[in-house]
């Protein structure tokens, strides 16, 4: 079974001064798992290593996506289609297209263990697949 990451484990992980890197570069770095990243959180990844991180942030895991490290999953049309759904339910979270493809990977691929430090988003959706996800670290 895969181990979905979110944009959160990743740029903890990349940044030495963040309060949660240790135990977010352990997650990564000890996982047996395939470590997959939903297409989406790409995006949102490379926004915040531009504004909190070196240039060189970015591109050091590229280039750990290009090596093989992680695997990129990008979304269905079916994905798209509970994206919507998901951010029409949970407006009042305001929940992104990006955490809602997280969700969708999650139900599509039936895995219910989630690599994020976002707890208010994650912990308040109801995903189709299980009662509730398994938050990590």
């Amino acid at each position: 079974m895969p181990l979905i990451c979110d944009t959160g484990p990743l740029l903890a992980a990349l940044d030495a001064a963040d309060p949660d890197h240790a135990r977010c570069a352990r997650l990564l770095t000890d996982a047996t798992e395939d470590l997959v990243v939903p297409a989406l959180v790409l995006g949102e990844l490379d926004y915040w290593c531009a504004h909190r991180l070196s240039p060189d942030a970015w591109l050091t895991f590229l280039d750990d996506v290009l090596a093989g490290a992680y695997r990129i999953e990008p979304p269905t049309s079916a994905d798209l289609t509970r994206c919507r759904g998901l951010q029409e339910r949970y407006a009042d979270l305001s929940l992104g297209v990006v955490d809602a493809s997280v969700i969708a990977l999650a139900e599509r691929l039936g895995e219910r263990k989630l690599a994020t430090l976002d707890q208010r988003h994650f912990r308040a959706v109801r995903p189709a697949h299980v009662a509730a996800l398994d938050l990590l670290p």
